[in-house]
């Protein structure tokens, strides 16, 4: 019998709403759990704050994506190790199996050098949990590209114990996700589903929306074995209501659910 693979809302995708608002529209539109975007937002740096909005609306934490991003850089601390090992104990005691992190940045050398080792170490301290490093994307300009993650903004060219694919990255790096997920293999441990139309940026669409092969990709999940969860990943800032934002997260999860329902095997 297949496993039923949880769909997850990622808090990111109710932004500019905060943090709780993930959770109530989780609850309200039928999603499995969440996935804590940790930002500067304090509800998601708290887990006291998280356990009991998990509690109120009955909707449990899946995942954590730690604060990897630019704009996430001082949360909790300056330090890129210190920042994830409280993303570990954050996921620690949410009970959720994941968190989710991005290859280092280019400037963050030390970071890089022992990135590899430090993950294979803070597994060994938090053995519950796996590590998901997330494929990203180059930053494209007027005839030049710029690679901000060092060593690059593929994992899979390094090898970890456990990856985060990223359908909506895979448009901007304009990279197949079948065959990014096919490298992956067994380590493939967690998606975020969000579609993209290839254009070289960051777009994060309801998928079905864009030209990623977000159907083909969940459908095959099944057949790789695939043993994580799916968080919808997608942009509603530009939402008119809250109605239209939820219209827009409803519509993911019917889409994550349909292919999901559909698995094929993989050759």
């Amino acid at each position: 019998m297949s496993r039923q693979v949880p769909v997850l809302l990622s808090t990111s995708s109710v932004f500019p709403e905060p943090t709780a608002a993930g959770f109530e529209m989780a609850a309200s539109v039928g999603y499995d759990g969440v996935e804590v975007m940790v930002w500067s937002d304090a509800v998601s740096q708290d887990a006291g704050a998280l356990l009991g909005l998990s509690k109120h609306y009955g909707v449990r934490v899946g995942s954590v994506h730690a604060p990897c991003l630019m704009v996430t850089q001082r949360v909790w601390s300056p330090d890129p190790w210190e920042r994830l090992r409280r993303a570990a104990e954050l996921a620690d005691t949410l009970g959720a199996p994941t968190v989710v992190v991005h290859p280092p940045f280019a400037w963050q050398r030390d970071y890089a050098r022992t990135f590899q080792s430090g993950l294979l170490k803070l597994g060994r301290q938090f053995p519950g949990i796996r590590f998901a490093v997330e494929n990203m994307f180059p930053l494209r300009g007027v005839g030049r590209e710029f690679v901000p993650y060092a060593p690059g903004w593929d994992p899979t060219l390094i090898g970890f114990d456990a990856y985060t694919l990223d359908l909506s990255h895979c448009a901007a790096s304009r990279t197949d996700a079948i065959a990014l997920a096919d490298t992956m293999r067994g380590n493939l441990a967690h998606v975020h589903l969000g579609d993209g139309t290839g254009k070289g940026r960051d777009e994060h669409l309801v998928p079905g929306r864009g030209t990623q092969p977000c159907a083909e990709l969940l459908a095959s999940l099944d057949g790789r074995g695939f043993t994580g969860s799916v968080a919808v990943e997608v942009g509603t800032r530009k939402a008119r209501s809250r109605a239209d934002r939820e219209a827009d997260l409803a519509e993911a999860l019917r889409f994550a659910r349909q292919h999901l329902a559909t698995p094929s095997p993989v050759a």
